[in-house]
């Protein structure tokens, strides 16, 4: 005889850990890589009899079969009949986990430490489930289980489950009845959900009173604005006083108070906006800590507000920019204007550009003069080395020679950055009147920016010049290094919006390195609303892409972008590029480092006339060697210098420098030579490498003969991108054709050192266009080197060329250009 079982779903929660062997999970279906915490739920649907006889099973994991039959009889091991399955109800339970975002999780994807750990999950956990993000637990709990049970579910959690966003207020434990230990605990009250509240400024105003929270996201973590607020009102009285508060400069930033202690640092516009619609309200003494309360003749404040904060990108997109605001229709608009006017049509080198493009940069310049007369905005992202700078100046020399440049264009770049633009635009645009805003007495170039061509700055710069660069209208706005300005809440990003400029170009090697949201800031410097505001770029593109895995909506995306990006990669272009691409990387030394080398260079001024007044030029050698080798340790870095104590944050010019490549060139697939005359200079930048978190392998002096082969074959297998070389043991006699980017840190007295050097990676067997790049500190010693190679090629030798000849001696004046001070 069987009966009708009373059926109850049951949902049980988890929250796997390093304390039970886990690692993480591994990417599958619409999962993303997920650790080191992964939260897993089981569903099992259980049945009672009349008679106590209980009987459960797991729900099923696949989509197979979602509708059997409406009922199924239950054996027990005699096979008598015991109960009778409502397969309708479990069908209707497992619609509703669907519909819940509980997916099924292969336990194949969890990776766990050890093979002990993996036996044991085998055994306790199976048939599981999860949310495609982690993250999205907490509301889960709060939002979701509330219904879920009143629908007579069973909620149950095991310890450390990490996600109980609004307590219990009753449970029922579970325990071991041979260690007391709790096994699980479920839900033994009405789970109640979180308080009412409204989150979005545009809801339409209801009926009766409300409770409103005012929210700041801060590192991915919504934090309640209003007690900051509140506290902020208490603490300055400017915010208290109407006059007072309009006196509060728009770009000030404030310093906010949460809780725990962090600072938050935030624009002052919003908050007056704010603080103007809800003064009375924050500032109440009888207060209580929440949600402000506001009854529905609030509404016009929530709409003043929301009007007050909305963003700016329709005054950005400007009178050209119109169709970025119409989604697709703009686009369809956009299409139909470019069809009659075709592709980009090919032009000729500016007169005067002191450099041969080769066909693809004249390609580029032709795809940035296309750009600039449709009033469009685009990346260039080749390859580093591929020349950006020489398109991007052609570019300009153009727009001068035609009469175009009647305002500045202005070119913001990292500090390291700034001499190698002025270099460039010396040789291959020496026409184009060049100002860098740098150093204390920049602001004296304010008034006169005008009547320059081209005007240079930093993006620390940016934003403590955000006022006279404010002022000024461009005819080109140029961001280069263009990732610098990823994070769109930023302050340099929030500078650079607020330029005036005709037009708009990025440039950067690298225009995507961790999320698609650093796509969106960039396009929304160059085009603000082609691809929506932030908030709807999450929610139709980044979103489904990242987490949800959708090709589809990937390659649309591709489609809407790729026009108004040129990436051309190096393998692409290797026929038309030269075998051999050399570039001086030029550094200035800046603040205490800057400071200290003039110190050196005073103290061995001094000491050389000294010596040279006792002993001569011929008994002065090693005296001078010795000045010119401290010179030299601080232009690659003052902690090279001994028996100095120096500020951990002493500025450190040439790792900087390194800080801004290597990541671009490993991120592109470049394998990466680095030459130094000193070990102590590798053992420096081996450190940064760590804290980069780049792989590298080392070959010097210390490294003994016969692991050498074995490196080096680990090198030329591409398995790791970095490999740091002194010159004096990997100068010569290694094949290492796996390179093919080269960089020397410090010059070398003589030049054939550093061409053996380079021949490691160029010579026979090399497939790929190797570039070499040559860090020189401007206007140092380092840079005196240089000419002096290319004046007297047997400088060097006369002084360290092959280990000690100092037969030749260094002439008056050249000493006197080596010792001169820094330009």
């Amino acid at each position: 005889m069987s009966t009708a079982g009373r059926f109850r779903p049951r949902l049980t929660l988890q929250t796997l850990s390093r304390g039970d062997g886990l690692l993480g999970m591994r990417p599958s279906g619409p999962f993303g890589p997920r650790g080191p915490n992964v939260t897993v739920a089981q569903i099992i649907w259980t049945y009672v009899a009349d008679d106590g006889f209980h009987w459960e099973t797991a729900a099923p994991t696949t989509l197979l079969n979602r509708r059997p039959a409406s009922s199924q009889i239950v054996e027990n091991s005699q096979g008598q009949r015991v109960l009778v399955r409502d397969l309708g109800a479990e069908a209707d339970a497992l619609d509703l986990v669907w519909e819940l975002g509980l997916h099924p999780l292969p336990i194949d994807t969890l990776q766990w430490r050890t093979e002990s750990a993996e036996q044991d999950a085998a055994k306790h956990l199976s048939s599981l489930w999860t949310l495609v993000q982690e993250d999205f637990f907490g509301d889960f709990w709060a939002e979701q289980l509330p219904d879920l049970q009143a629908k007579g579910w069973a909620i149950v959690v095991r310890p450390g489950f990490a996600h109980e966003s609004v307590a219990v207020d009753a449970w029922h434990l579970t325990v071991s009845p041979d260690t007391g230990e709790v096994l699980s605990k479920e839900v033994a009250a009405r789970m109640r959900g979180r308080e009412q509240t409204i989150t979005a400024l545009g809801l339409p105003a209801g009926e009766g009173s409300w409770l409103l929270t005012l929210g700041i996201e801060i590192d991915g973590e919504m934090i309640d604005l209003v007690p900051l607020l509140a506290h902020l009102l208490q603490r300055d009285g400017r915010w208290l006083d109407a006059k007072k508060l309009a006196l509060i400069d728009d770009h000030d930033l404030i310093m906010l108070r949460a809780p725990g202690g962090k600072r938050i640092e935030a624009l002052a516009a919003p908050l007056k906006v704010i603080v103007g619609s809800m003064l009375e309200l924050l500032s109440d003494p009888v207060r209580k800590e929440g949600p402000l309360p506001l009854s529905s003749w609030d509404a016009y404040r929530l709409e003043s507000m929301r009007l007050s904060l909305l963003e700016t990108q329709h005054a950005r997109a400007g009178v050209h920019g119109s169709w970025q605001l119409q989604g697709d229709a703009g686009l369809r608009v956009l299409a139909k204007r470019l069809q009659g006017a075709g592709t980009p049509q090919a032009v000729a080198a500016p007169e005067g550009l002191g450099v041969t493009l080769r066909p693809y940069q004249l390609h580029g310049v032709a795809w940035l003069q296309y750009l600039r007369e449709h009033h469009l905005a685009g990346i260039l992202a080749d390859d580093m080395g591929l020349g950006k700078t020489a398109q991007a100046l052609a570019h300009l020399l153009i727009e001068k020679q035609t009469g175009r440049l009647d305002l500045p264009a202005l070119a913001v770049l990292p500090t390291s950055l700034i001499f190698n633009w002025q270099a460039e635009a010396r040789r291959m645009a020496p026409s184009l009147r060049v100002l860098a805003l740098q150093g204390p007495e920049r602001h004296r170039d304010f008034p006169h920016m005008a009547g320059y061509d081209l005007i240079l700055t930093t993006y620390p710069l940016l934003w403590r010049d955000r006022s006279a660069l404010e002022a000024q209208a461009y005819h080109m706005l140029i961001l280069d290094e263009a990732q610098t300005v990823k994070n769109a809440t930023a302050r340099s990003a929030g500078a650079v919006r607020r330029l005036r400029a005709r037009h708009r170009l990025c440039i950067t090697g690298t225009p995507l390195e961790n999320h698609l949201g650093e796509l969106w800031t960039q396009f929304d410097f160059l085009m603000p609303g082609f691809l929506g505001d932030m908030r709807s770029f999450t929610r139709l593109w980044r979103k489904p892409i990242e987490i949800g895995g959708q090709t589809l909506r990937a390659q649309l995306l591709a489609q809407r972008v790729r026009p108004f990006i040129l990436r051309r990669r190096k393998d692409d272009l290797a026929s038309e590029l030269p075998p051999l691409s050399e570039t001086i990387k030029r550094v200035q030394l800046q603040g205490r480092q800057r400071d200290l080398y003039e110190s050196v260079r005073v103290a061995a001024d001094e000491q050389i006339r000294g010596v040279l007044k006792r002993k001569g030029f011929a008994g002065g050698q090693i005296t001078i060697l010795d000045a010119l080798l401290k010179l030299r340790q601080v232009c690659c870095d003052p902690f090279l210098l001994k028996n100095m104590q120096h500020e951990p944050d002493m500025e450190r010019a040439k790792l900087e420098l390194l800080r801004d490549m290597l990541p671009a060139l490993v991120a592109e697939g470049r394998r990466v030579l680095i030459f130094s005359q000193s070990t102590e200079m590798l053992d420096l930048i081996a450190g940064e490498l760590d804290n980069l978190q780049l792989p590298w392998l080392a070959l010097t002096g210390k490294t003994p003969p016969s692991q050498r082969g074995a490196l080096v074959a680990q090198f030329q297998s591409k398995s790791v991108p970095l490999l740091l070389i002194s010159l004096k043991a990997g100068g010569v006699g290694l094949n290492l054709t796996a390179a093919d980017t080269v960089i020397h840190m410090d010059p070398w007295w003589n030049p054939a050192v550093q061409e053996q050097a380079t021949a490691r990676a160029h010579r026979i067997g090399q497939d790929q266009t190797v570039f070499v790049y040559k860090v020189v500190v401007e206007g140092s010693i380092e840079e005196r080197i240089v000419d002096l190679q290319a004046r007297k090629s047997a400088l060097a030798e006369g002084v360290l060329g092959s280990d000690a000849a100092l037969a030749t001696k260094f002439s008056s004046e050249d000493l006197q250009l080596l010792l001169a001070p820094l330009s």
